[in-house]
């Protein structure tokens, strides 16, 4: 008798998966939404000359970075432009302000129905900030003569439109959290980014660009992807005891333990780059509205506009790229603390009987805990830092310069694929199904 093959361990959990209804539901749900959130991406607003658009986005290279976050739902001005990232900037606004408005800070430490006051509030500080953003395209494109009609109704009926656009994606991520597979926003993003991939690798083969060098940028694509898997990974384990003494039948019994806490190198997550970004773009956004005219002699707003373009040449992108590097560091660690102070795992620790051998409890625990946190940030400080300039590496190093390596992109599009793994093995472990990881 011959022995059964067997298949590689991904397609033998993906095939376990399907036959399961409850988890292939789950999964057709998500496909479904996603397919749903693709059509959105096409609806386009009315009022919109399509010809200045695409003009516009072929000369501004910043735009086209913008546009692939988007899945090019901002290149056709539909309805999702702006996808989910007001939800994403009022999520980070909510988690800075915790800490500093004594309020929100209780309603933290509440547990679920704290968590969902704050998550409510959360959902109507997006439509503010998702307000402010439509205008602010619609401002750019009105300036560069793409918009068709500048009336007040029309630009309030296009920026409802798309705060209308953008609540809608919150609401199926959410659907996608509660009744598919993933983190629901997350899933978003990653189909908003991945969908543009094909399009811009297709352009790189279409520029007749040299073999060479594209060979060359998809193997800095393809390291830099294993350095996001490894650094996303990385943790360092601080070993944990705990001893606690119960009564039972009028006697004393002592119990104990062991664990660890998990920290890991890279906390701070994708949030360093999207804060540095914000910073780095600002001046170069403010500049286009008062250069002058490409071909007519150069402003002060033109020479600020090269410095903080990405896509400028030498020796104004090392300005850009290195300002982009600094302030990755210095966010990193910022987030980081923010978000360390915020656990209090020191006082955890005390509070559940726990405590680090050879570590007293309480301010000692503390001060040790921070010392190694700061130390390990270091490495996931630096490791953004990199990911964050690979783009400017790689254009320099290959010449590519059709293709656009988004450092962001990969590290949501890794982040993305590691989590949605992990929870689907979990449900096939709770079903006695082997899973992805060993």
């Amino acid at each position: 008798m011959r022995p059964r093959p067997t298949r590689p361990r991904l397609l033998q959990a993906m095939t376990d998966a399907m036959r399961l209804p409850d988890l292939r539901r789950r999964i057709l749900i998500t496909l479904g939404i996603l397919v749903a959130f693709r059509f959105v991406a096409h609806v386009p607003l009315p009022g919109v000359n399509v010809e200045a658009l695409r003009q516009l986005f072929e000369s501004n290279a910043l735009l086209g970075m913008l546009d692939m976050f988007s899945g090019g739902a901002m290149r056709n001005f539909s309805v999702a432009a702006m996808g989910v990232y007001p939800y994403i900037t009022a999520s980070i606004i909510m988690t800075l302000m915790q800490p500093m408005i004594p309020q929100l800070q209780a309603l933290s430490q509440e547990g679920e129905a704290g968590r969902n006051k704050i998550n409510r509030i959360t959902h109507w500080l997006t439509v503010p900030m998702a307000g402010l953003s439509g205008w602010g395209q619609l401002v750019l494109l009105q300036r560069e003569g793409v918009l068709t009609s500048t009336s007040l109704l029309a630009t309030s009926a296009m920026i409802a439109a798309m705060i209308a656009g953008t609540i809608f994606l919150v609401w199926l991520g959410e659907i996608i959290t509660e009744y598919g597979i993933g983190n629901g926003i997350s899933i978003i993003i990653f189909a908003g980014i991945v969908a543009g991939y094909p399009q811009m690798i297709g352009s790189g083969f279409l520029a007749k660009e040299q073999m060479g060098g594209l060979i060359a940028y998809a193997l800095i694509g393809l390291a830099t992807v294993v350095a996001i898997v490894i650094f996303t990974e990385a943790h360092r384990r601080i070993p944990v005891q705990y001893a606690r003494t119960t009564f039972r039948g009028g006697r004393m019994y002592r119990q104990s333990g062991a664990t660890h806490i998990p920290l890991r190198v890279n906390a701070a997550g994708m949030i360093p780059l999207i804060f540095a970004m914000s910073v780095v773009m600002f001046p170069g956004v403010i500049a286009s509205y008062f250069m002058n005219a490409q071909g007519s002699d150069p402003n002060l707003a033109n020479h600020i506009y090269n410095l903080f373009n990405p896509s400028a040449p030498m020796p104004e992108a090392l300005f850009y790229w290195g300002l982009y590097f600094v302030l990755v560091i210095g966010f990193a660690f910022f987030y980081t603390v923010v978000i360390f102070q915020q656990q209090d795992l020191s006082g955890t620790l005390q509070r559940q009987g726990g405590f680090i051998p050879g570590v007293r409890p309480g301010k000692n625990t503390g001060d040790f805990l921070n010392s190694v946190v700061n130390r390990i940030t270091w490495a996931g400080a630096l490791f953004l830092a990199l990911v964050a300039i690979v783009p400017f590496l790689a254009r320099e190093v290959t010449s590519v310069q059709v293709i656009q390596l988004s450092s962001m992109g990969l590290l949501i599009v890794v982040g993305v694929v590691l989590d949605t793994m992990k929870q689907m093995e979990a449900q096939l472990v709770m079903r006695r199904y082997e899973g992805f990881i060993k």
